[in-house]
């Protein structure tokens, strides 16, 4: 019997504003709410873009508040708080040359070494030098356009790096710490009573980027201190590395003890460390897995990598689709006439549990996720091109969700989040997966949802915008469509697809079960099957009895009023991020072992030693 990976608590923040109590997911679908509940997403994010704070910020906004709300989310053009994309600074090279040469002064300590051969040096007063050279090779600080001007950028005024001391932290870093404090605080359950309840070695954390940490502060500072004329810094190698958002997570937001990952797979990344949580729970490894990812790549240097490889929407291709008049808000187009994909930064953290202890302790039940399968695409000609790895990833998962819940649930509750890159090359390729096998499969008119049409495409934590919104679908029952197209592409496969440009709303337990999609470079596909809250409840009545659900509904009761609390917090602009550094550290000389369980002093608590012998059969 396996154990069943409930999804107990989830957050993060992206383009679309905070992910806990499904905001994030409502702004998506906003022209569908209600007044009321389209004032409540409005008024939270006026209060995390730090447009209204405290008591003012409940209630209807103005016109024009409204207007800065909605133009300062989503995807839009290209704000000057990463850089001007129209002039963009650089340094060009060249070489200098006069027929009497040249003359100059310089402090002595900006003197190159070893002095150029054509160079004679005439020391001066007050450590200057005069410098006689016949040539010179300089680099002169010059601006250009770069030619991608959209993007999926964090809501207007709203910077992780100032909801807590974030002092040299790289921005994905940032967002990690803030990401995993939104889904702990939205659990509801003091998170030392679920390490206690748990076991600490029975808790895991499973989260990355895909492309590491490239700003100033990590990578990106590290490789350009030299060309720059500075020093790298003790920290930028170390909080550069892809494995920082779960390093980061377990040491100043859990302080957990557990196991730990970092798994990268491209765009596939969220579902690769997604696969590794739902293992563990399955087999009885964890019994609480934390799993996220967090990326922030809107620096030149990555829009400069993936412009020349051909795969942004830029200026030049969107005035073929919109003209003159660019609309950079519907830049990102998935399965329409589209000429690249929109870059966005965010991040997503769901914890699992698995089924028993979400019930001892109460947890809220967002749905459970079934499964997630990985294939890559065998041989290839191009490291980038797609490949007949998604096939098995999607056939698979559409497989044992039938078996699971029946035909007739995948048949007619079953949706289908797309990777929908809005590349050209990908609105064909995934819509024929789709198409031929809902129809070896007996579905008509599968809907296709496609976030990244709104968020743009977050790159390590896409799949987890995808299951935030699938979330979001199972409990208002609303299709988010894909707004940002006019029409279908003709060269999109969808006999058997329902690729809607409008929201359509159903009633939300007619939904069973989601199918998230990632395609990425070098072969990384993945599928995700999660099922909705009301089947997973009625798959743990089955295994634990009705009267064992009576009472967790009544355990649950103080953790949903806990969480709700933090929410009303969150909505007036306190986040109060989890951030512990250095808090509760282990002293390790208070460590003990006895018989078979070593002792850490603290809240880290006990952990049990592995006394059996696994390979019984052969020793």
């Amino acid at each position: 019997m396996q154990r069943l990976p409930v999804i107990t608590a989830f957050g993060g923040f992206n383009p679309a504003g905070r992910s806990s109590f499904h905001r994030g997911y409502k702004r998506l679908v906003l022209d569908s709410l209600r007044a009321s509940e389209r004032t409540d997403v409005l008024s939270d994010l006026a209060a995390l873009m730090g447009l209204r704070t405290g008591d003012a910020a409940q209630g209807p906004l103005s016109v024009e508040l409204e207007q800065q709300v909605l133009q300062g989310t989503l995807v839009r053009e290209l704000e000057s708080r990463f850089y001007d994309y129209r002039r963009c600074h650089f340094h060009q090279a060249a070489d200098l040359k006069n027929d009497n040469g040249f003359t100059f002064e310089m402090s002595a300590r900006q003197l190159p070494a070893p002095l150029p051969e054509d160079w004679s040096v005439e020391t001066l007063d007050s450590g200057r030098v005069r410098v006689h050279a016949a040539s010179l090779s300089v680099m002169l600080d010059s601006h250009r356009e770069i030619s991608v001007a959209s993007a999926g950028q964090l809501p207007t005024g709203f910077e992780p790096g100032q909801q807590y001391n974030s002092r040299f932290h790289p921005r994905g870093l940032q967002l990690a710490i803030l990401g995993a404090s939104d889904a702990v605080q939205s659990l509801g359950i003091d998170w030392d009573l679920v390490a206690q309840k748990a076991g600490p070695e029975k808790i895991s954390v499973y989260a990355s980027s895909a492309m590491s940490q490239l700003d100033v502060n990590g990578n990106g500072g590290l490789l350009q201190s030299r060309l720059r004329g500075g020093r790298v810094s003790s920290k930028q190698l170390a909080l550069g590395l892809t494995s920082m958002p779960a390093d980061f997570v377990n040491a100043y937001v859990l302080g957990s003890v557990g196991t730990t990952g970092a798994v990268a797979g491209a765009c596939a990344t969220y579902l690769y460390n997604l696969r590794a949580a739902v293992e563990d729970i399955r087999c009885g490894r964890a019994r609480v897995a934390v799993v996220g990812a967090a990326e922030a790549p809107l620096v030149p240097e990555v829009v400069d990598g993936y412009t020349t490889m051909g795969a942004l929407a830029n200026l030049d291709g969107l005035r073929k689709i919109f003209g003159d008049d660019i609309d950079f808000r519907r830049a990102s187009r998935p399965f329409g006439d589209n000429c690249g994909f929109t870059l966005g930064e965010g991040t997503q953290w769901a914890v699992l549990m698995d089924d028993e202890l979400a019930l001892e302790l109460g947890a809220p039940i967002h749905g459970a996720v079934a499964n997630v399968f990985v294939n890559a695409d065998g041989p290839k000609k191009s490291i980038s091109a797609p490949g007949p790895g998604n096939y098995l990833t999607v056939a698979r998962a559409m497989s044992e969700a039938r078996a699971i819940l029946g035909e007739e649930s995948l048949r007619q509750r079953s949706f289908v989040q797309a990777h929908g890159s809005s590349t050209p090359q990908n609105r064909v390729t995934e819509s024929a997966i789709f198409d031929r096998l809902a129809g070896a499969f007996g579905i008509e008119g599968w809907p296709v949802c496609a976030v990244k049409a709104f968020v743009g495409h977050t790159v390590a934590a896409a799949s987890g915008d995808q299951l935030i919104s699938s979330l979001g679908i199972f409990n208002r029952g609303i299709l988010p469509g894909i707004t940002t197209i006019d029409r279908v592409a003709d060269d999109v496969h969808h006999d058997n697809l329902s690729l809607s440009m409008a929201h359509i709303e159903r009633d939300p337990e007619s939904l069973d079960v989601a199918f998230l999609n990632s395609k990425g470079f070098g072969g990384n596909n993945a599928t995700a099957s999660v099922l909705a809250p009301h089947i997973t409840e009625k798959m743990l009545a089955k295994r634990h009895g009705e009267q064992a659900m009576t009472a967790y509904r009544k355990r649950s009761e103080a953790p949903a009023e806990r969480a709700a609390e933090y929410d009303a917090r969150a909505s007036r602009g306190d986040l109060n991020a989890i951030y512990r550094f250095g808090e509760g550290l282990i002293d390790e000389t208070g460590i003990s072992l006895e018989g078979g369980r070593m002792t850490l002093p603290g809240v880290a608590g006990s952990v049990s030693l592995p006394d059996e012998n696994p390979f019984a059969d052969m020793v």
